[in-house]
């Protein structure tokens, strides 16, 4: 595909997403008469009209819209496969783009990460905390290599490998010296407790609210927070209660786990890549390593 092709779809992806000539020219960095030429120069290759101009703002035609889905598709291929060319099969140097929901930001990254810098320090990475359905957008779209979060239901196209179960329970301030041997608390005395939980963007949230639904019990949110560490922060510094990941609590100083009666259901942590996604040396090491790491730590075995 000639290089002038290629301009052109990237042209009319813009023209199409921002729905205006002007908008995309600034974003693509040209003027908007030679955006317009070029656009006219596509249309009059392919013999059929790709944008409607007639209304306020510029829409795809039905020609059009076919034409674009190809377009993006053919765009991310193309990037897939300079990846491909460039990978170094010896770890060297590459660079690998991680997705992760928020609540692996408080015990699995930092591990994680730090252990793949040691073995692989030439390779660079990305890091993006966001919620479980952006993740699986973002793989399918090829704007990351790999992803952390849950067991389905998955788009069409992802792929899940389980890792290990996560455990949430209930989390108070105080560390207590019998952590552990405390007992469980009854869920419907929770109607009564004030707590801090995570916002309903996330489905950490979701799975919370439908164990709460399921017992009849309906707590005092007092304050939501969109990430782990505002949770724990607040927590140690208030009366609030939360509900957090076992293996956030385990080692830490001021926050002691309690129990409920019935425990909330445990749910399955998988890695998650697209189908037809080429995995590089990169992506395979940091995969190997995510299960060795899962098995060295002791999380509990996926169901």
């Amino acid at each position: 595909m000639a290089a002038l092709e290629l301009r052109h779809l990237r042209y009319l992806l813009a023209v199409a997403e921002h729905g205006n000539f002007t908008r995309a020219a600034e974003e693509l960095h040209i003027s908007q008469p030679t955006l317009s030429q070029q656009i006219k120069q596509l249309e009059r290759t392919l013999g059929v009209q790709l944008l409607d101009r007639t209304g306020r703002t510029v829409r795809l035609t039905d020609a059009g819209a076919v034409y674009t889905d190809h377009a993006r598709r053919a765009l991310r291929d193309l990037a897939a496969a300079e990846r491909a060319v460039h990978d170094v099969q010896d770890l060297s140097r590459g660079h690998l783009r991680l997705g992760v929901t928020p609540t692996f930001t408080a015990y699995l990254v930092g591990p994680l990460i730090a252990e793949f810098h040691t073995r692989h320090p030439g390779i660079s990475l990305t890091l993006m905390e966001m919620t479980q359905d952006r993740i699986e957008a973002a793989l399918l779209a090829d704007d990351l290599d790999l992803g952390i979060a849950f067991a389905g239901p998955h788009l069409p196209g992802i792929a899940a490998t389980a890792l290990f179960t996560e455990t949430l329970t209930l989390v108070t301030g105080t560390r207590r010296p019998d952590a552990g041997h405390v007992t469980p608390l009854p869920v419907r005395e929770l109607t009564d407790r004030q707590l801090v939980l995570l916002s309903g963007d996330f489905v950490t949230r979701d799975h919370i609210d439908a164990y709460f639904t399921r017992h009849r019990t309906a707590p005092r949110i007092r304050v939501e927070a969109n990430s782990i560490q505002a949770l724990t922060e607040i927590v140690q510094r208030t009366g609030l209660a939360t509900v957090l990941p076992d293996a956030v609590t385990h080692d830490h100083p001021h926050l002691s786990p309690v129990p409920l009666d019935p425990p909330l259901p445990t749910r399955t942590v998988t890695l998650l890549h697209r189908e037809t996604a080429y995995r590089g040396a990169a992506t395979r090491a940091f995969t190997r390593l995510t299960h060795d790491l899962v098995r060295s730590r002791g999380y509990p075995p996926a169901a």
